[in-house]
């Protein structure tokens, strides 16, 4: 372990190969003769033992490879290697390249120009199926999963493909499906048993679904896994065993490509990184070689703000009252005050009932019990055109299935609230209103667009996040619920959004930030509610409080009386 590279390669080795794999048997210290014998040439053939262990190394390289999409080019040249065994970072604001890359490595997209080379062979594009067969897995965003189909079908899937030569045959041997899925769920810590086999992937919450798609990505025994923001549902704990999954990976000579915005997540795994900017690669080295700061500056090519956003107290005026609030058992007993001003944390693990009780605040799934008052008055918050009335909005976890009409224009999105309030006399909808409040809103949240007719869909990630604030906004409320406003966002975007939701509290609006992204929620909140087992088991003040502190108590199995 400690000794250097080139002490490592004037050891005369024997190679060992196997389909798709290599292997060193190690030195050959025991047999005399033949050290006697080789220790002659051994200087000889260094240079050319080194020059063919990298090539044995290499897995996957991408050479000049360019692309364009109606005038915009997309990708400017792009140069790297993977090798076995290594983990790399794929970072960058949202709309430099990553995805597009990914999407070429993997087979879904051809590139205009270069090529692709796979354990030594040249390819020009890569079809999914071909990606598959030659050992490159992905995990999207989307999960892609099948939603109709069981949790064993979906993590046996790609295998299925790859021996089906991409046709999914009518009879399966249930048994190898099943052993391959056992197998796979184990290693992500999943559920093997007989009934989880069998649940449809549309009946999980998506943190399990995300895992799901990485069980189905590790279960081919690829040579390549590329993971593409997989740990935008996943707790701190889920994220830890996810760390460990990639480590193992790493250790069986597996590739791993890692996309990710949460920079602390990639400097725990460790690695390469690889950073993207306007669609070309910036800098590529060691990433415990960076800083944070240094990371998000290649990627945005400006200096952000330092780690703590929160400079300044919030009054005393109590705002909203929360006294004895529950719903069936996913949480009970819930009392706290959000004042003036105030940018409130809520987190939790997924069974701790933050998302539920986020959801009965905003009228989705309404409380059963307990009171809600709001500047001394009590509300009934049934359904969400309660909470509009009352002047409370709501930006969802999920902007893409929960928040968003991305078919819609972003001027259709923000102005979908208060549609009431633009009508003329006659009903109609006042055009020249409406298209003046979505434009002053794109120009307020810094969104990045031509003009408000384009779809919504068309834009980055942190884009789509502030066209879904801006519709809230336009309520003009007092309480502001963001659940879960960065996830998938870049560090750039994330910095924008984190100084929209400083000046919301400079302007008197009270702020609850449900997440469980610890960083968040230290860098942002005056105060932090934790949840366990659904009542509320701490109550932080953020000020001297640390990440590790934090965390501790956050996985923690003891239930302490609540300090609420």
């Amino acid at each position: 372990m400690g000794r250097s590279r080139q002490e490592q390669l004037q050891e005369v080795r024997v190679l060992v190969s196997v389909p798709g794999r290599t292997a060193w048997a190690g030195p050959e210290s025991s047999n005399d003769y033949r050290r006697k014998k080789l220790s002659m040439t051994s200087t000889m053939l260094s240079q050319d033992g080194a020059a063919s262990n990298d090539r044995q190394r290499v897995f996957l390289e991408v050479q000049d490879v360019h692309k364009r999409f109606a005038g915009v080019h997309a990708l400017r040249g792009i140069d790297l290697t993977i090798e076995a065994g290594e983990i790399y970072h794929l970072l960058g604001e949202n709309g430099c390249g990553k995805s597009t890359l990914i999407k070429i490595i993997s087979g879904a997209q051809a590139p205009s120009q270069g090529r692709l080379l796979i354990n030594g062979v040249s390819h020009a594009s890569l079809s999914p199926l071909q990606a598959l067969t030659l050992g490159i897995e992905t995990v999207y965003q989307d999960l892609s999963l099948l939603p109709n189909m069981s949790v064993a079908e979906n993590v046996a899937l790609s295998e299925q493909l790859v021996n089906g030569n991409g046709k999914l045959v009518r009879r399966f041997d249930r048994r190898a499906v099943e052993a391959t899925a056992m197998r796979a769920l184990a290693t992500v810590n999943l559920p093997t048993d007989a009934a989880f086999l069998a649940t449809r992937a549309d009946e999980l919450p998506i943190a399990t679904r995300q895992l799901l798609a990485i069980a189905r990505a590790i279960a081919t025994r690829a040579q390549m896994v590329i993971m593409d923001e997989p740990t935008t549902s996943l707790t701190q704990k889920e994220v830890d065993n996810l760390v460990a999954v990639i480590e193992g990976l790493r250790a069986q000579g597996v590739a791993v490509l890692f996309v990710s915005h949460k920079l602390d997540e990639c400097f725990a795994i460790g690695g390469q990184a690889i950073v993207f900017r306007d669609g070309a690669k910036v800098v590529q080295g060691p990433i415990a070689g960076f800083t944070k700061a240094q990371l998000a500056h290649w990627m945005t090519g400006k200096q952000l703000d330092g780690a703590r956003y929160r400079n300044r107290s919030y009054g005393n005026g109590e705002l909203l009252e929360v006294q004895g609030l529950g719903r069936k058992d996913y949480f009970r007993d819930v009392d706290f005050v959000l004042h003036k001003g105030e940018i409130l944390g809520i987190t939790g693990l997924l069974d701790s009932g933050r998302n539920e009780l986020a959801l009965a605040l905003a009228g989705v799934q309404a409380a059963d019990r307990g009171r809600i008052a709001l500047e001394g008055g009590e509300v009934v918050l049934r359904t969400p055109g309660d909470a509009i009335r009352h002047n409370i909005g709501y930006v969802p976890e999920d902007r893409l299935s929960e928040g968003l009409f991305l078919d819609k224009s972003i001027r259709d999105n923000i102005i979908t609230t208060v549609l009431n309030s633009l009508r003329g006399r006659c009903g109609a909808l006042d055009a020249r209103r409406s298209q003046q409040l979505a434009e002053d809103t794109v120009a307020s949240l810094q969104i990045a667009t031509p003009d408000v007719d384009r779809p919504v869909q068309s834009l980055s990630g942190g884009n789509q996040q502030r066209v879904l604030i801006g519709r809230w906004l336009a309520i003009r409320p007092r309480v502001l619920i963001l659940h879960g406003p960065t996830v998938g966002v870049d560090v750039g975007s994330k910095d924008i959004i984190y100084k929209i939701v400083q000046r919301l509290a400079e302007e008197g609006l009270g702020v609850i930030l449900v997440s469980d992204d610890l960083p968040e929620l230290l860098q942002n909140c005056d105060r932090i509610l934790m949840m366990r087992k659904g009542r509320i088991a701490h109550n932080f003040d953020v000020e001297g409080l640390t990440e590790s502190e934090l965390y501790r108590t956050l996985v923690s199995d003891s239930i302490p009386k609540a300090t609420a």
